[in-house]
């Protein structure tokens, strides 16, 4: 009886994270990619850059993060659904740091 309270609670304690993996994201090397913002979650310092051959990456900014626009340096709010950004990456594990971020438009 109490091995099955035991997985019951685990398996309740995974929700939250199945949950969080539900969307599909792409990892890929380091380099510079271009594409389209899918998603911004402002409170997250988040966005999701759909690339030309239809990568998904997840990018959550550092402080580290630089975020340009005609080589000007801009607020996160600048960034939109749809707009278009090069993006510059570092692969750390299964994890991609953004370095920089350049508004495209």
């Amino acid at each position: 009886m109490k091995n099955i309270r035991f997985i019951a609670l685990l398996l309740l304690a995974m929700v939250p994270f199945l949950y969080s993996c539900e969307g599909s994201t792409d990892v890929v090397e380091s380099g510079t990619y271009q594409g389209t913002i899918d998603e911004v979650e402002a409170d997250k310092n988040e966005i999701y850059v759909k690339t030309a051959d239809n990568k998904v990456l997840e990018l959550y900014f550092t402080d580290a993060t630089t975020l340009t626009r005609n080589g000007e340096t801009v607020a996160f709010d600048q960034l939109h659904e749809g707009g278009k950004v090069e993006v510059e990456v570092e692969k750390v594990g299964q994890r991609l740091d953004p370095i920089a971020v350049r508004i495209l438009e």
